[in-house]
Protein backbone atom coordinates (compact mmCIF):
# COMPACT_ATOMS: atom_id res chain seq x y z
CA UNK A 1 0.00 0.00 0.00
CA UNK A 2 1.31 3.41 -1.26
CA UNK A 3 0.67 6.72 0.45
CA UNK A 4 -2.15 8.12 -1.78
CA UNK A 5 -3.75 4.50 -1.32
CA UNK A 6 -3.65 4.97 2.74
CA UNK A 7 -4.98 8.23 2.80
CA UNK A 8 -8.03 6.96 0.50
CA UNK A 9 -8.69 4.33 3.14
CA UNK A 10 -8.16 6.10 6.40
CA UNK A 11 -10.76 9.29 4.53
CA UNK A 12 -12.79 6.57 3.74
CA UNK A 13 -13.24 6.02 7.28
CA UNK A 14 -12.81 9.02 9.22
CA UNK A 15 -9.36 8.31 10.48
CA UNK A 16 -6.79 10.44 8.67
CA UNK A 17 -5.32 11.98 11.76
CA UNK A 18 -3.11 8.48 11.68
CA UNK A 19 -1.06 10.40 9.07
CA UNK A 20 -0.53 13.48 11.27
CA UNK A 21 3.41 12.77 11.46
CA UNK A 22 3.76 10.74 8.24
CA UNK A 23 5.95 12.90 6.35
CA UNK A 24 8.32 13.50 9.71
CA UNK A 25 8.88 9.39 10.01
CA UNK A 26 11.96 7.85 8.45
CA UNK A 27 11.51 5.73 5.66
CA UNK A 28 11.32 2.51 7.57
CA UNK A 29 8.56 4.05 9.80
CA UNK A 30 6.54 5.08 6.97
CA UNK A 31 7.10 1.67 5.71
CA UNK A 32 5.75 0.30 8.93
CA UNK A 33 2.75 2.52 9.27
CA UNK A 34 1.90 1.83 5.93
CA UNK A 35 1.53 -1.86 6.43
CA UNK A 36 -0.70 -1.25 9.45
CA UNK A 37 -2.85 1.38 7.89
CA UNK A 38 -3.47 -1.83 5.49
CA UNK A 39 -3.64 -4.63 7.46
CA UNK A 40 -6.09 -2.86 9.68
CA UNK A 41 -10.26 -2.99 9.95
CA UNK A 42 -10.81 0.13 11.12
CA UNK A 43 -14.83 -0.89 10.68
CA UNK A 44 -15.21 -2.17 14.26
CA UNK A 45 -14.47 1.06 15.69
CA UNK A 46 -18.17 2.28 14.71
CA UNK A 47 -18.65 0.02 17.52
CA UNK A 48 -17.95 2.91 20.05
CA UNK A 49 -20.98 4.88 18.83
CA UNK A 50 -23.08 1.88 20.26
CA UNK A 51 -21.11 0.28 23.27
CA UNK A 52 -23.70 -0.30 25.25
CA UNK A 53 -23.94 -4.36 26.69
CA UNK A 54 -25.76 -6.19 24.04
CA UNK A 55 -28.75 -7.91 25.47
CA UNK A 56 -28.27 -11.57 26.71
CA UNK A 57 -31.39 -14.19 25.70
CA UNK A 58 -33.62 -16.09 27.94
CA UNK A 59 -30.87 -18.01 29.97
CA UNK A 60 -31.59 -21.70 31.63
CA UNK A 61 -29.69 -24.43 32.27
CA UNK A 62 -28.06 -26.98 30.58
CA UNK A 63 -27.32 -30.94 31.51
CA UNK A 64 -23.54 -31.47 32.13
CA UNK A 65 -22.25 -34.57 32.42
CA UNK A 66 -21.39 -35.35 35.78
CA UNK A 67 -18.00 -37.20 36.89
CA UNK A 68 -20.51 -40.28 38.14
CA UNK A 69 -21.75 -40.81 34.44
CA UNK A 70 -18.34 -40.35 33.17
CA UNK A 71 -16.86 -42.59 35.34
CA UNK A 72 -19.29 -45.83 34.27
CA UNK A 73 -18.39 -44.47 30.30
CA UNK A 74 -14.56 -44.07 30.64
CA UNK A 75 -13.24 -47.16 29.24
CA UNK A 76 -15.74 -46.85 26.02
CA UNK A 77 -15.02 -43.16 26.05
CA UNK A 78 -11.01 -43.39 26.43
CA UNK A 79 -10.95 -45.60 23.76
CA UNK A 80 -12.95 -43.73 21.26
CA UNK A 81 -10.21 -41.13 21.85
CA UNK A 82 -7.00 -42.88 21.58
CA UNK A 83 -8.28 -44.28 18.25
CA UNK A 84 -8.79 -40.61 16.92
CA UNK A 85 -5.92 -39.43 18.53
CA UNK A 86 -3.52 -43.08 16.85
CA UNK A 87 -5.27 -41.71 13.84
CA UNK A 88 -3.88 -37.99 13.93
CA UNK A 89 -7.68 -36.35 13.78
CA UNK A 90 -7.08 -34.64 17.38
CA UNK A 91 -4.39 -31.77 17.94
CA UNK A 92 -4.22 -28.80 20.71
CA UNK A 93 -4.12 -25.06 20.71
CA UNK A 94 -2.64 -22.97 23.16
CA UNK A 95 -3.45 -19.50 23.98
CA UNK A 96 -0.17 -17.72 24.61
CA UNK A 97 -0.49 -13.96 23.55
CA UNK A 98 -0.16 -12.59 27.30
CA UNK A 99 2.20 -11.27 29.00
CA UNK A 100 2.84 -11.76 32.64
CA UNK A 101 2.55 -8.66 34.45
CA UNK A 102 0.12 -8.94 36.93
CA UNK A 103 2.59 -11.46 38.08
CA UNK A 104 5.40 -9.14 38.15
CA UNK A 105 7.18 -10.02 35.01
CA UNK A 106 7.20 -7.98 31.34
CA UNK A 107 7.88 -11.46 29.75
CA UNK A 108 5.16 -13.92 28.42
CA UNK A 109 3.11 -15.09 30.74
CA UNK A 110 4.35 -19.21 29.76
CA UNK A 111 7.90 -18.02 30.58
CA UNK A 112 7.29 -17.36 34.35
CA UNK A 113 9.12 -19.64 36.18
CA UNK A 114 6.95 -21.45 39.29
CA UNK A 115 9.45 -23.96 40.30
CA UNK A 116 10.44 -23.70 44.03
CA UNK A 117 13.41 -26.15 44.48
CA UNK A 118 14.30 -25.87 40.55
CA UNK A 119 13.40 -23.89 37.51
CA UNK A 120 9.99 -25.15 36.14
CA UNK A 121 8.36 -22.95 33.97
CA UNK A 122 4.19 -22.41 32.98
CA UNK A 123 5.24 -23.26 29.60
CA UNK A 124 6.94 -26.46 30.40
CA UNK A 125 3.82 -27.52 32.70
CA UNK A 126 1.96 -27.58 29.25
CA UNK A 127 4.31 -29.74 27.03
CA UNK A 128 4.71 -31.77 30.24
CA UNK A 129 0.79 -32.28 30.44
CA UNK A 130 0.42 -32.68 26.55
CA UNK A 131 3.41 -35.64 26.62
CA UNK A 132 1.12 -37.37 29.09
CA UNK A 133 -1.62 -37.87 26.08
CA UNK A 134 1.57 -38.70 23.90
CA UNK A 135 2.42 -41.41 26.09
CA UNK A 136 -0.91 -42.66 26.49
CA UNK A 137 -2.30 -42.76 22.86
CA UNK A 138 1.48 -43.67 21.52
CA UNK A 139 1.31 -41.06 18.64
CA UNK A 140 2.64 -37.57 18.49
CA UNK A 141 0.00 -34.66 18.17
CA UNK A 142 0.23 -31.60 16.70
CA UNK A 143 0.38 -28.64 19.14
CA UNK A 144 -0.65 -25.00 17.61
CA UNK A 145 0.65 -22.50 19.76
CA UNK A 146 -0.64 -18.67 19.72
CA UNK A 147 1.35 -15.31 20.13
CA UNK A 148 0.70 -11.81 19.88
CA UNK A 149 2.37 -9.23 18.36
CA UNK A 150 4.14 -8.24 21.78
CA UNK A 151 5.51 -12.32 23.25
CA UNK A 152 6.10 -13.53 19.76
CA UNK A 153 10.00 -13.71 19.18
CA UNK A 154 10.28 -14.10 22.97
CA UNK A 155 7.97 -17.00 22.66
CA UNK A 156 9.75 -18.69 19.93
CA UNK A 157 13.22 -18.24 20.95
CA UNK A 158 11.99 -19.15 24.51
CA UNK A 159 10.96 -22.74 23.33
CA UNK A 160 14.01 -22.68 20.91
CA UNK A 161 16.99 -22.28 23.54
CA UNK A 162 14.67 -24.72 25.89
CA UNK A 163 14.77 -27.28 23.16
CA UNK A 164 11.01 -27.32 22.99
CA UNK A 165 10.93 -29.22 26.31
CA UNK A 166 11.94 -32.50 24.48
CA UNK A 167 8.53 -32.44 22.63
CA UNK A 168 9.17 -33.26 18.55
CA UNK A 169 9.86 -29.90 17.08
CA UNK A 170 8.26 -30.72 14.05
CA UNK A 171 4.85 -31.10 15.27
CA UNK A 172 5.23 -27.21 16.89
CA UNK A 173 3.43 -24.60 15.38
CA UNK A 174 3.60 -21.00 16.08
CA UNK A 175 1.15 -18.36 14.89
CA UNK A 176 0.14 -14.31 15.88
CA UNK A 177 -2.85 -13.71 17.25
CA UNK A 178 -4.98 -10.95 14.96
CA UNK A 179 -4.58 -7.29 16.63
CA UNK A 180 -7.42 -4.82 16.62
CA UNK A 181 -7.19 -1.29 17.15
CA UNK A 182 -8.11 0.53 20.22
CA UNK A 183 -9.90 4.08 20.48
CA UNK A 184 -11.06 6.80 22.68
CA UNK A 185 -14.25 7.45 23.48
CA UNK A 186 -15.75 8.83 19.91
CA UNK A 187 -14.29 6.14 17.89
CA UNK A 188 -10.86 7.57 16.46
CA UNK A 189 -7.79 5.25 16.52
CA UNK A 190 -5.49 6.01 19.15
CA UNK A 191 -1.70 5.93 18.25
CA UNK A 192 1.03 4.76 20.43
CA UNK A 193 3.54 5.79 18.49
CA UNK A 194 3.89 8.63 15.71
CA UNK A 195 4.07 5.84 12.71
CA UNK A 196 2.05 2.98 14.90
CA UNK A 197 -1.15 2.41 16.10
CA UNK A 198 -2.47 1.59 19.12
CA UNK A 199 -3.60 -1.91 19.42
CA UNK A 200 -4.62 -5.48 21.18
CA UNK A 201 -5.10 -8.68 20.68
CA UNK A 202 -8.72 -9.58 19.35
CA UNK A 203 -9.92 -11.46 22.23
CA UNK A 204 -10.08 -15.44 22.73
CA UNK A 205 -12.56 -15.49 20.43
CA UNK A 206 -10.05 -14.81 17.62
CA UNK A 207 -7.82 -17.75 18.03
CA UNK A 208 -9.58 -19.55 15.15
CA UNK A 209 -9.89 -16.59 12.82
CA UNK A 210 -6.29 -16.06 13.61
CA UNK A 211 -5.64 -19.30 12.98
CA UNK A 212 -7.05 -19.04 9.29
CA UNK A 213 -5.21 -15.70 9.01
CA UNK A 214 -1.98 -17.35 9.47
CA UNK A 215 -2.31 -20.27 7.27
CA UNK A 216 -2.42 -23.03 9.68
CA UNK A 217 -5.72 -24.29 8.10
CA UNK A 218 -3.55 -25.92 5.05
CA UNK A 219 -1.66 -27.60 8.33
CA UNK A 220 -4.66 -29.27 9.88
CA UNK A 221 -6.06 -30.13 6.51
CA UNK A 222 -2.77 -31.76 5.38
CA UNK A 223 -2.65 -33.98 8.38
CA UNK A 224 -6.29 -34.87 8.48
CA UNK A 225 -7.13 -32.85 11.86
CA UNK A 226 -10.66 -32.83 12.66
CA UNK A 227 -11.06 -31.59 15.97
CA UNK A 228 -8.76 -29.11 17.65
CA UNK A 229 -8.30 -28.78 22.05
CA UNK A 230 -8.17 -25.18 22.73
CA UNK A 231 -7.21 -24.18 26.14
CA UNK A 232 -5.38 -21.26 28.36
CA UNK A 233 -2.08 -21.12 28.99
CA UNK A 234 -2.47 -20.10 32.56
CA UNK A 235 -4.33 -23.79 33.89
CA UNK A 236 -0.91 -25.48 35.10
CA UNK A 237 -3.10 -28.80 35.52
CA UNK A 238 -5.23 -29.22 33.10
CA UNK A 239 -5.18 -32.41 30.82
CA UNK A 240 -5.06 -31.89 27.01
CA UNK A 241 -6.34 -33.78 23.99
CA UNK A 242 -7.70 -35.37 26.69
CA UNK A 243 -8.56 -39.34 25.68
CA UNK A 244 -12.04 -39.45 27.20
CA UNK A 245 -12.97 -36.05 26.99
CA UNK A 246 -12.46 -36.20 23.15
CA UNK A 247 -13.97 -39.73 22.59
CA UNK A 248 -17.42 -38.40 25.05
CA UNK A 249 -17.66 -35.61 22.53
CA UNK A 250 -17.04 -37.92 19.48
CA UNK A 251 -19.41 -40.46 20.35
CA UNK A 252 -22.49 -38.32 21.39
CA UNK A 253 -21.71 -35.99 17.83
CA UNK A 254 -21.60 -33.28 19.91
CA UNK A 255 -20.29 -30.10 18.30
CA UNK A 256 -18.22 -28.64 20.68
CA UNK A 257 -17.34 -29.63 24.28
CA UNK A 258 -16.31 -27.71 27.45
CA UNK A 259 -14.54 -29.30 30.72
CA UNK A 260 -16.56 -27.67 33.89
CA UNK A 261 -15.87 -27.59 37.55
CA UNK A 262 -18.61 -27.79 39.98
CA UNK A 263 -18.71 -24.62 41.85
CA UNK A 264 -17.14 -24.34 45.51
CA UNK A 265 -20.34 -21.90 46.26
CA UNK A 266 -23.16 -20.32 44.57
CA UNK A 267 -21.42 -17.27 44.77
CA UNK A 268 -18.30 -18.39 42.93
CA UNK A 269 -16.59 -15.74 40.29
CA UNK A 270 -16.74 -18.12 37.38
CA UNK A 271 -18.42 -18.23 34.27
CA UNK A 272 -20.87 -21.06 33.82
CA UNK A 273 -22.38 -23.30 31.25
CA UNK A 274 -25.69 -22.67 30.33
CA UNK A 275 -28.80 -22.25 27.47
CA UNK A 276 -28.77 -19.30 25.78
CA UNK A 277 -32.02 -19.19 23.64
CA UNK A 278 -31.77 -23.03 24.03
CA UNK A 279 -28.21 -23.05 22.20
CA UNK A 280 -25.41 -23.73 24.43
CA UNK A 281 -23.70 -20.86 25.80
CA UNK A 282 -21.87 -18.77 29.11
CA UNK A 283 -22.93 -16.84 31.13
CA UNK A 284 -20.83 -14.46 33.36
CA UNK A 285 -20.58 -14.71 37.25
CA UNK A 286 -21.97 -11.26 37.35
CA UNK A 287 -24.44 -11.81 35.05
CA UNK A 288 -26.63 -14.31 37.19
CA UNK A 289 -29.30 -13.25 39.25
CA UNK A 290 -29.60 -13.67 42.68
CA UNK A 291 -32.21 -16.00 42.06
CA UNK A 292 -30.26 -17.86 39.23
CA UNK A 293 -27.29 -18.46 41.59
CA UNK A 294 -29.30 -19.91 44.35
CA UNK A 295 -31.75 -22.06 42.47
CA UNK A 296 -32.06 -25.96 42.77
CA UNK A 297 -32.35 -28.60 40.26
CA UNK A 298 -34.77 -31.11 40.97
CA UNK A 299 -31.76 -32.94 42.58
CA UNK A 300 -31.17 -30.55 45.04
CA UNK A 301 -28.00 -29.48 42.82
CA UNK A 302 -27.39 -25.90 41.89
CA UNK A 303 -28.80 -25.24 38.55
CA UNK A 304 -25.94 -23.09 37.50
CA UNK A 305 -23.02 -25.13 38.80
CA UNK A 306 -20.29 -25.97 36.16
CA UNK A 307 -18.14 -23.07 36.12
CA UNK A 308 -15.76 -23.10 32.47
CA UNK A 309 -11.86 -23.08 32.67
CA UNK A 310 -11.15 -22.09 28.80
CA UNK A 311 -10.21 -25.84 27.95
CA UNK A 312 -12.60 -26.56 24.74
CA UNK A 313 -12.60 -28.82 22.01
CA UNK A 314 -14.64 -28.12 18.46
CA UNK A 315 -14.97 -29.97 15.49
CA UNK A 316 -13.23 -28.34 12.84
CA UNK A 317 -16.10 -28.30 10.31
CA UNK A 318 -17.87 -26.31 12.90
CA UNK A 319 -15.20 -23.98 12.93
CA UNK A 320 -14.92 -23.37 9.35
CA UNK A 321 -18.74 -22.86 9.53
CA UNK A 322 -18.13 -19.71 12.03
CA UNK A 323 -15.41 -18.53 9.92
CA UNK A 324 -18.39 -17.47 7.35
CA UNK A 325 -20.57 -16.04 10.50
CA UNK A 326 -19.79 -12.94 11.59
CA UNK A 327 -19.06 -12.89 15.62
CA UNK A 328 -19.65 -9.84 17.43
CA UNK A 329 -16.71 -7.96 18.98
CA UNK A 330 -17.37 -6.67 22.23
CA UNK A 331 -16.25 -3.71 23.77
CA UNK A 332 -14.51 -2.68 26.75
CA UNK A 333 -12.73 0.47 28.51
CA UNK A 334 -9.27 0.64 29.47
CA UNK A 335 -6.21 3.16 30.39
CA UNK A 336 -5.24 2.87 27.20
CA UNK A 337 -1.40 4.25 26.55
CA UNK A 338 -1.17 7.01 23.59
CA UNK A 339 0.15 10.06 22.22
CA UNK A 340 -1.36 13.30 22.88
CA UNK A 341 -2.46 15.87 19.53
CA UNK A 342 1.64 17.37 20.49
CA UNK A 343 2.68 13.71 19.69
CA UNK A 344 3.52 13.54 23.44
CA UNK A 345 3.52 9.47 25.29
CA UNK A 346 0.90 10.15 28.06
CA UNK A 347 -0.13 6.79 30.51
CA UNK A 348 -3.28 7.44 31.56
CA UNK A 349 -4.31 6.89 35.10
CA UNK A 350 -8.19 6.54 34.02
CA UNK A 351 -9.83 4.96 31.79
CA UNK A 352 -9.51 7.01 28.30
CA UNK A 353 -11.13 4.85 25.52
CA UNK A 354 -12.04 1.10 24.15
CA UNK A 355 -10.95 -2.03 23.45
CA UNK A 356 -12.42 -4.47 21.10
CA UNK A 357 -12.59 -8.30 21.44
CA UNK A 358 -13.89 -11.21 20.18
CA UNK A 359 -15.57 -13.75 22.61
CA UNK A 360 -15.33 -17.28 22.42
CA UNK A 361 -18.52 -18.02 24.53
CA UNK A 362 -19.75 -16.10 21.16
CA UNK A 363 -18.57 -19.34 19.34
CA UNK A 364 -19.92 -21.56 21.07
CA UNK A 365 -23.55 -19.41 21.25
CA UNK A 366 -23.43 -20.28 17.18
CA UNK A 367 -23.15 -24.01 17.20
CA UNK A 368 -26.18 -26.18 18.51
CA UNK A 369 -24.48 -28.65 20.65
CA UNK A 370 -22.14 -28.91 23.45
CA UNK A 371 -21.46 -31.39 26.33
CA UNK A 372 -20.49 -29.61 29.21
CA UNK A 373 -18.27 -32.43 31.13
CA UNK A 374 -16.87 -32.69 34.79
CA UNK A 375 -13.44 -33.21 35.91
CA UNK A 376 -11.72 -33.06 39.52
CA UNK A 377 -11.37 -29.63 39.99
CA UNK A 378 -8.41 -30.46 42.42
CA UNK A 379 -6.75 -32.60 39.88
CA UNK A 380 -6.99 -30.29 36.69
CA UNK A 381 -7.75 -26.40 37.47
CA UNK A 382 -4.72 -24.76 38.96
CA UNK A 383 -5.24 -21.26 37.52
CA UNK A 384 -2.55 -18.46 37.55
CA UNK A 385 -3.45 -15.11 37.57
CA UNK A 386 -2.09 -13.79 40.71
CA UNK A 387 1.41 -13.73 42.43
CA UNK A 388 -0.04 -14.10 45.41
CA UNK A 389 -3.97 -15.58 47.20
CA UNK A 390 -6.33 -16.61 44.90
CA UNK A 391 -5.59 -18.60 41.50
CA UNK A 392 -2.03 -17.48 41.95
CA UNK A 393 1.24 -18.89 41.91
CA UNK A 394 0.82 -19.70 45.03
CA UNK A 395 -2.07 -22.08 45.22
CA UNK A 396 -1.13 -23.60 41.66
CA UNK A 397 2.50 -24.49 43.44
CA UNK A 398 -0.01 -26.67 46.39
CA UNK A 399 -2.24 -27.96 44.16
CA UNK A 400 0.30 -29.16 41.94
CA UNK A 401 2.08 -30.71 44.91
CA UNK A 402 -0.91 -32.51 45.97
CA UNK A 403 -0.77 -34.45 42.78
CA UNK A 404 2.90 -35.48 42.79
CA UNK A 405 4.27 -32.68 40.66
CA UNK A 406 8.27 -31.67 42.07
CA UNK A 407 8.64 -27.85 42.16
Amino acid sequence: MNYNEAYAKLEQCGQLHILKYYHELTQEQQNALLTEIEETDFSVLKLAEKQSIPKRGMISPIPAMPLSEIEKQRQRFEAAGIKALQEGKAAAVLLAGGMGTRLGSDKPKGMYNIGITKELYIFERMIANLMETVRTAGTKLHLFIMTSDKNHTQTTEFFAEKQYFGYDRNYIHFFKQEMAPASDYNGLALMEEKWKIATSPNGNGGWFKSMAGSGMLDIIKMHGIEYLNVFAVDNVLQRIADPVFLGAVIEQNYACGSKVIRKVSPEEKVGVMCLENNHPSIVEYYELTEEMRYEKTTDGDLAYNFGVILNYLFRVDQLESLLRNTLPYHVAEKKIPYIDQNGNSVVPKETNGYKYELFILDMISMLDTCLPFEVVREKEFAPIKNKTGVDSVESAQKLLQQNGIEL
